[in-house]
């Protein structure tokens, strides 16, 4: 012999090597999609369940029966019963001003007046409106403008029961250490699972549950912005 092994043992694999390989490449593939499988299920119900306790929450916010009077009342546009509220808090002595956020570009503090049926002394003395926000942050970032600039302590949030969780979250991240106290609107009654049966009240309550968690997950961002602390007052008093 020459000591040198034939070319077809040199160039062959080990009998069964390439199916060891297969079995065990399939067995890794399998794995990961069981693993993802899984991962994907365990986020679905997550999310599902999430949804479910957000829907169930905003569902029995109230309007408080009797809201503390605070420095100033701050509105988010999206409807005539949010103003109309605002107006009546003011009106009633809970705050010293109102800061009505998110207003049409084309429309001024006499128009506003108009529409409402205010009266125009009141809105003459004590209603600022903000053109520039076109969102909830805008929303909040006006909104932290507007209560540091006149050093208030304690801010009246009005906004519709759905967007109130979104809106005290985006509101906390900017107007520093003032105390918040959340005063939600209720168009319709949702409670006792009611929500459930109303196609429309489900794509309102989902689409503001995933602008929710986007928020959320913006939260976990550090922001080099304004200061973070706030304290929110009467949370558990809206909900019954």
């Amino acid at each position: 012999m020459s000591g040198h092994e034939p070319p077809g043992l040199i160039l062959s694999r080990p009998a069964g090597g390439t199916s060891a390989e297969a079995r065990a490449s399939r067995w890794n593939f399998l794995t990961v999609l069981k693993f993802s499988a899984v991962s994907f299920l365990a986020a679905a119900v997550l999310f599902a369940g999430g949804f479910g306790w957000f829907a169930n929450h905003v569902s029995h916010l109230s309007p408080p029966k009797n809201v503390d009077g605070a420095d100033a009342i701050i509105v988010l546009t999206g409807g005539q019963a949010r103003l109309d509220t605002a107006l009546d808090l003011l009106k009633s002595g809970k705050g010293q001003r109102l800061l009505i956020s998110g207003v049409n570009p084309r429309a001024n503090l006499h128009d506003l007046q108009a529409v409402t049926g205010g009266d125009e002394t009141l809105f003459s003395c004590c209603v600022d409106i903000d053109h520039a926000a076109l969102d909830t942050i805008g929303n909040a970032e006006e909104s932290a403008k507007w209560v540091q600039s006149h050093a208030y302590q304690s801010v009246i949030l009005v906004t519709n029961n759905y967007h109130m969780p979104r809106s005290l979250l985006e509101m906390g991240r900017l107007l520093g250490a003032a105390e918040l106290r959340p005063y939600p609107v209720v168009n319709t009654r949702l409670d006792d699972g009611v929500w459930m049966t109303k196609p429309d009240a489900l794509r309102v309550l989902f689409t503001e549950y995933t602008k929710y968690l986007a928020s959320l997950a913006r939260g976990a961002v550090p922001s080099s912005g304004l200061p973070h602390e706030i304290t929110v007052l009467n949370a558990s008093a809206v909900s019954e």
